[in-house]
């Protein structure tokens, strides 16, 4: 077994516990990870300032952003007994403009890709609710939400806690997706601006479906990713396939993926649609110029 080995001099952390007899005890909980994280993180953000630039650099504050944003008010509001979509919601909402404005320039182009990842949020919600209601999940799949209510915290709503995770875990993707569905139609209506509608729409599809496709390859790959233990268990079950996916912590993460998809899928025509709609009477937009003069 790879059980956990220190070595003479290592720094670990240490755990005081106080026993119900009034003694205490001590026990080492691991290794001091603080060293190797803030070595990964100043990595990670070298390579997006060095790759990135300005805009590198503006992702950076969007990102600090929905962090703070889901460190003092979504999580916050939730531990207090705030339905946990509604906080996600709202959350969202505060997110999405500055981190979409910060990260992509204040233009149309964000705008509309903005609207869509709205609407594609609200679709995603609505299709989670159903979802999670459909297939009687309870929230109560993973250890974590167990330990919310063993720890007292029982004002929590542990299934509107998991319906608040489905739609925050989208909206990261979605970013990718509306963003990009919106610059395709911009750079086409840049490369002719005689172009229609119905055929600006098309040509951006074209790409969109293309997205889509890889979209949805990486989705199942990152679930699969995170789920590696839990696969591993179900390869090795004697059970079959259709009496596994009735366990909840099954189910949950299959419901988690479909919808994350189905949010996903919605958003492609739907910003496709709003994007060629913006830009019919928009004229050459203004990085374009910027990156003729670099």
């Amino acid at each position: 077994t790879d059980l956990q080995r220190y070595q003479e001099g290592q720094r670990v952390m240490v755990v005081r516990v106080q026993e119900s007899s009034g003694s205490e005890s001590f026990f080492v909980s691991g290794p001091v990870r603080r060293g190797p994280l803030g070595w990964i993180f100043l990595a990670f953000v070298a390579a997006v300032v060095v790759a990135g630039r300005r805009q590198g650099v503006c992702a950076l504050l969007g990102m600090a952003f929905s962090f703070a944003v889901i460190m003092l008010y979504i999580l916050p509001g939730i531990a207090a007994g705030r339905d946990p979509v509604s906080a996600a919601v709202v959350g969202s909402a505060l997110t999405v403009p500055v981190t979409f404005y910060l990260s992509h320039g204040l233009n149309r182009k964000t705008t509309v890709a903005i609207i869509g990842t709205a609407i594609a949020l609200v679709i995603t919600g609505v299709l989670a609710r159903i979802s999670v209601e459909g297939a009687y999940l309870t929230g109560y799949a993973s250890e974590e939400a167990s330990f919310l209510q063993v720890t007292g915290v029982g004002a929590i709503d542990v299934k509107g806690l998991l319906l608040a995770g489905i739609i925050v875990g989208v909206l990261g993707m979605l970013d990718d997706v509306t963003v990009s569905q919106a610059a395709v139609v911009q750079q086409l209506k840049a490369a002719n601006p005689l172009l229609p509608f119905g055929q600006l729409f098309r040509r951006a599809m074209a790409v969109g479906r293309d997205h889509i496709a890889s979209m949805v390859n990486t989705l199942v790959l990152v679930y699969a990713g995170a789920a590696m233990p839990l696969l591993l268990l179900l390869a090795n079950s004697p059970q079959p396939f259709w009496q596994l996916i009735n366990y909840e912590i099954i189910a949950e993460e299959i419901v988690r993926m479909l919808v994350a998809s189905l949010g996903l899928i919605a958003a492609v025509p739907l910003t496709t649609f709003l994007a060629s709609l913006a830009m019919i009477d928009a004229s050459p937009p203004a990085e374009d110029a910027a990156l003729r003069s670099d």
